[in-house]
């Protein structure tokens, strides 16, 4: 996983205060409305990039799902623009929509900046960045059809999905870093559609890593209570059963580390690698 690729900034628009405000009496439905406004809120040529490569990829019926801050902002009311499309598809489908993108013209980033080939491909157009990911950045988990089940938005008569609400928080959870957490976006997206996701469904997914769920429901609860009464009772009982297995042992937790950042961080994985390296 090593260092994240990219940094946020978040952008105020005339409506995005009112959005906030509304957030928790709105559906996403109401919300997806303002969808129309994409268009308006970047510079026409990096729009233009966007709407190309959505345009391609659906010539070609190639399955993707956009995330990332556009989905970010039906989600979680948050507006950010870092220069970048996130298209999420699905792991076998991955070579034929970075042909896609290389027939527009788009170059890889990677001569640019170097990146973890394993889950991304990063493309670009001059500054405009088009971002082709097919699995977590830990391997924890490929990109198939369930996280193309988001709604859908029509944008200057392009119709596409956005990534499913459950995929984009479960992705969340295991980026918990020195230099970048992705709790903040987690609990942003909890506070804006947690009582109209598919928990049973989160939950499949989640599996065995519950207790990190455990972890953001409870900070969640923390942060506004009231919010929290929303999302449905019979999930604090199922966090509450994610108890620590017993007989723990070293090469369970340097796995477990390594889901959040594969540089070494945690101390039984510092002790591992100084044994390692005294053999």
């Amino acid at each position: 996983m090593g260092v994240h690729r990219k940094q946020k900034h978040f952008v105020q628009h005339p409506t995005d205060q009112r959005l906030a405000q509304d957030m928790a009496t709105e559906t996403i439905e109401e919300r997806l409305a303002r969808c129309s406004s994409w268009p308006e809120r970047f510079p026409r040529e990096q729009w233009e990039v966007y709407k190309s490569v959505i345009a391609e990829a659906r010539k070609r019926g190639l399955n993707f799902a956009v995330g990332g801050g556009l989905a970010a902002m039906v989600y979680a009311g948050q507006w950010r623009n870092t220069k970048d499309i996130d298209l999420y598809v699905p792991a076998r489908e991955r070579e034929e929509m970075i042909r896609a993108v290389t027939d527009l013209g788009l170059d890889d980033y990677y001569a640019v900046q170097a990146y973890d080939r394993n889950w991304i491909y990063r493309s670009h157009k001059g500054d405009t960045i088009v971002d082709l990911i097919w699995a977590m950045a830990n391997q924890r988990s490929v990109v198939d059809e369930s996280w193309l089940r988001g709604p859908e938005v029509e944008v200057e008569g392009e119709r596409f999905r956005l990534l499913a609400p459950e995929e984009a928080l479960w992705s969340k959870l295991y980026v918990l870093q020195h230099d970048r957490c992705d709790w903040p976006d987690a609990l942003n997206l909890l506070y804006g559609v947690g009582p109209e996701m598919n928990w049973r469904h989160l939950f499949d997914r989640v599996n065995r890593d519950a207790p990190l769920l455990h972890g953001l429901l409870s900070v969640f609860a923390w942060i506004c209570p009231e919010r929290a009464r929303e999302l449905p009772s019979w999930i604090w009982s199922e966090v509450q059963q994610s108890q620590p297995a017993e007989g723990t042992n070293t090469e369970l937790m340097v796995e477990r580390a390594r889901q959040l950042d594969s540089r070494p961080w945690f101390s039984p994985s510092l002790e591992d690698e100084c044994e390692g390296n005294d053999k």
